[in-house]
């Protein structure tokens, strides 16, 4: 019977349904008639087997035996070409659905949305999208996705209200469609908004949802949030999903807590790259450089491929535990042993890991040694070290390498006046000032934030305006008095105004990481440790005056700087006090 079309079309069609492209060819090629059905059926298989390229070849070598693709053949071979991104071949078949009457089928127009959507031709999709006489959710989803993946945020909002309006049922593609544009937006609060929605019309978040959705818990650095998450994932079976998991690795890493992101990692039945690469960032931003380097060694065990993000996060993770001779045995590692040519990310790493260390020296002659250009990250690294080890003639070398490169980033300047001015140099701080206003620069105001409770509270340097004020000071001055009996002296090189040093001393007490601190203290609830965000670099005497904090009051204070995570436990820090 294998030679009966209409037989082996539906083994085909059945063979594609089971995902085994190799059984569905067997049946296709032993057949002696084939008709449209049977190049649509093999075709299809290939797709929804994702192999859209092998689909596709299936679909052109049909019109060169002189079978006619009819609308069932076209919408389903229009997702290859989305898969594919292959406009051309879209826009082709786009004109022969036109050419063929093909235009009034609304599988085959919500297909060409789908596909325009996908290769960013806005026009295109909203043309067929108008000319659509009756159109289906699916059409709507691809215009949607289109204009929040071309990053316009309001028209897609629009367009989902319109599809609201006119009674369009939205499903659960909707909502992970609209979810995900806010999040590629930069619209957190909003996808938390519409993540409410979604379970208030009765929808449940799919694996889709949860991954598009859990960077906005590392954005707002919600360790609350994330946790609900973690708990909706686990209580709907989607702990086997690799996306999902990976993300949520990641987020509690950001979160600030790295126990429970490796707990993560370590429960995952699959790890690809990207998970391995996550978990060792995540340890690197915390300053684990020996964990970092054994993550390493595992994943190379495990038969897993290094690509050249593993590495970044190698190096990184070097360079903020100061493993010099480590970190260059693995740069020099990389093209001898993975075939991964390092580029300019890992040779700025390498500039920090011997700036971080101390050996400035070296770290110069390196950038002066780099194949390409040297970017703003590797100067950027030299000029912090030089604040750290008061290297002020290299300091100026960095910092009007960066003025070329980067001028509007008010850090480098703000950077290099607090150098010039620790070394008593005032002519030439004022001069980095002056060009500072010269050019329109101006300094990025420090904040700091913490949640507790539902919700998040922030702090800005003097700040008065929490309703807790006159209690935080309290606090603050009854350990000002414990931690100076213990040995703690100001460092008012922090505090550059032309002030005596009593005033400089009061102006350190009102930080904004020292005020987040002492209220997250004062509202601990039972808890052993308490996490605070900084948008800047952690101002130095704050450092040393969380140390003492920490062993004066004796929990574990967790600050996330613009640079690293810094873990106070008994008066140390896991920096060590360099980064």
């Amino acid at each position: 019977m294998i030679s009966d079309v209409f037989l082996g079309n539906a083994l085909i069609h059945a063979y594609g349904k089971c995902r085994c492209t190799e059984g569905a060819r067997r049946v296709f090629d032993d057949l002696v008639v084939k008709d449209v059905v049977s190049w649509t059926s093999m075709s299809s298989c290939y797709v929804n087997c994702g192999l859209p390229r092998q689909g596709l070849a299936v679909f052109r070598e049909m019109g060169r035996n002189g079978v006619k693709p009819n609308s069932v053949t076209v919408s389903s071979i229009l997702p290859a070409c989305s898969e594919l991104k292959d406009l051309k071949s879209g826009r082709a078949i786009h004109g022969y659905a036109m050419r063929h009457g093909m235009m009034e089928n609304v599988y085959v127009c919500s297909a060409l949305v789908s596909m325009y959507a996908r290769c960013l031709s806005v026009k295109p999709a909203r043309l067929v999208f108008d000319l659509m006489p009756h159109r289906d959710v699916v059409s709507w989803n691809g215009l949607l996705s289109a204009y929040f993946t071309n990053k316009e945020y309001e028209r897609g909002l629009a367009l989902f209200s319109q599809m609201r309006s006119k009674g369009v049922k939205a499903d659960e593609a909707t909502w992970n469609a609209v979810i995900g544009g806010c999040m590629e937006n930069g619209k957190i609060e909003e996808a938390v908004e519409m993540l409410r929605k979604m379970q208030n019309m009765g929808f449940k978040p799919n694996q889709i949802t949860i991954s598009s959705f859990l960077p906005a818990c590392s954005f707002l650095e919600s360790l609350r949030m994330g946790r609900e998450v973690h708990c909706y994932v686990v209580r709907h079976w989607l702990i086997w999903d690799l996306t999902t998991m990976t993300a949520m690795v990641y987020m509690y890493a950001k979160c600030g807590d790295l126990n429970l992101s490796r707990n993560v990692f370590d429960m995952m039945h699959r790890k690809d790259v990207v998970a391995w690469n996550t978990m060792i960032i995540a340890n690197a931003m915390h300053g684990n450089g020996k964990e970092v380097l054994m993550l390493f060694e595992s994943m190379l065990q495990s038969g897993m491929k290094p690509n050249s993000v593993t590495f970044t996060g190698v190096l990184s993770g070097c360079s903020h535990s100061r493993l010099v001779e480590e970190g260059l045995q693995i740069f020099n590692s990389m093209g001898r042993d993975h075939q991964v040519e390092p580029d300019a990310n890992h040779y700025a790493c390498m500039v920090d890991v011997f700036s971080r260390a101390g050996r400035l020296g070296e770290a110069y002659e390196f950038i002066q040694g780099m194949p390409m250009e040297p970017t703003a990250s590797a100067w950027g690294a030299l000029l912090g070290a030089c604040r750290v080890y008061k290297n002020v003639e290299l300091a100026k070398i960095s910092a009007n390498k960066l003025f070329e490169i980067e001028p509007n980033n008010p850090g480098n300047y703000v950077l290099l006046f607090n150098i010039l001015v620790t070394a008593k140099l005032w002519s030439e701080a004022s001069k980095a000032r002056i060009l500072m206003k010269e050019r329109g620069v101006t300094k990025t105001p420090g904040c700091s934030w913490l949640q507790v409770g539902n919700r998040v509270y922030t702090f800005v340097v003097g700040d008065k305006n929490n309703m807790e004020s006159d209690k935080i000071y309290d606090f603050l001055n009854e350990l000002d008095e414990k931690m100076k009996l213990a040995g703690y002296k100001p460092d008012t090189d922090y505090v550059l105004q032309d002030v005596d040093q009593e005033e400089k001393a009061a102006s350190l007490c009102s930080h904004s990481e020292r005020l987040a601190v002492a209220f997250g203290i004062l509202n601990l609830n039972g808890q052993s440790s308490l996490r605070v965000f900084k948008n800047l670099r952690i101002c130095g005497d704050c450092h040393n005056v969380i140390k003492y904090i920490s062993k004066i009051v004796g929990v574990t204070i967790i600050v996330r700087d613009s640079l690293r995570f810094h873990h106070f436990r008994n008066g140390n820090c896991s920096c060590q006090d360099l980064w």
